[in-house]
């Protein structure tokens, strides 16, 4: 009742799911990963309890492949389980028992597997795996599972249609504020359309999540400085980064004002980039 992706980036330094499904909160269930360990989807009759398990046995030094299958041998519905792991140096392994219901079957390959179950047909996984291949490997890990999961949905994706999708990314040191290792953590619960509304709040998370590269940021001159106090003041603010707090851009501007990220001041003179 899911399709999904579940991958190591290019670089080795991130690790993430990409999923969809017919099914409410998918992402509630399906997905789990660990910066420097690997990640997990756990899907069909999902046994959420492989998520942790899956994370310990990497994290103990097992292989994607021995993490596996320590889960299947000592399940008994390993028949009608489906599972897609990734570890710590982008080795792959995916299982599909054969009590899945059809179409259910996956693929690996170098630092990915990809997986699916009651899809239309084999083609979803295949169109996947192909645009996981097509993507650059200087893509952000995000962005490229965000490319193959709407690839499977292009393609048909869940034979009984659509309901909820979910996006998550580890990377050390990438969480808010610098503080954990959630790169990104998106849920579409439930729409008509998620992957396309997954694919919107990313853009979001990028926007409000994402710290600022050097080549964004604008060194902030005593006259910039000026014009952002006067901005935040017209706008009935205590000050500029009163301002930035209520908008929750802090991610995007330097506690000592030091710079300012180019879309944020985009925003201030009411010119956003397209």
């Amino acid at each position: 009742m899911t399709f999904s992706i579940v991958a190591r980036s290019a670089d080795g330094e991130s690790w993430g799911v990409a999923v969809a499904s017919k099914f409410l909160a998918v992402g509630s269930a399906v997905p789990a990963a660990v910066a420097g360990v690997g990640a997990i989807a756990t899907q069909a009759d999902a046994n959420v309890a492989y998520k942790g398990q899956a994370l310990a046995h990497m994290d103990d030094g097992a292989t994607a492949s021995v993490a596996l299958q320590r889960l299947i041998e000592d399940d008994e519905s390993r028949d009608h389980r489906q599972v897609g792991i990734v570890d710590v140096d982008g080795g792959a392994a995916t299982h599909t028992g054969h009590a899945c219901l059809d179409w259910a079957g996956g693929t690996t390959g170098d630092g990915y597997a990809i997986q699916g179950n009651i899809l239309v047909g084999e083609e979803v996984v295949e169109a996947m795996e192909a645009a996981w291949q097509e993507s650059g490997d200087d893509e952000p890990l995000a962005r490229r599972l965000l490319l193959a999961l709407a690839a499977g949905d292009a393609a048909g994706g869940d034979s009984r249609g659509r309901q909820s999708a979910a996006l998550l990314v580890v990377r050390e040191d990438a969480g808010y504020g610098g503080l954990d290792d959630i790169a990104v953590d998106l849920r579409v619960d439930d729409h008509v359309d998620p992957v396309a509304e997954l694919a919107r709040l990313l853009d979001l998370n990028d926007l409000y999540l994402t710290a600022s590269t050097e080549e964004e940021k604008v060194p902030v001159t005593p006259e910039l400085e000026q014009e952002l106090e006067d901005f935040a003041r017209a706008g009935g603010h205590r000050d500029f980064h009163a301002w930035v707090g209520t908008e929750n851009y802090e991610m995007r501007v330097a506690p000592d004002l030091s710079w300012i990220d180019q879309r944020i001041l985009d925003i201030v003179r009411g010119t956003p980039a397209p």
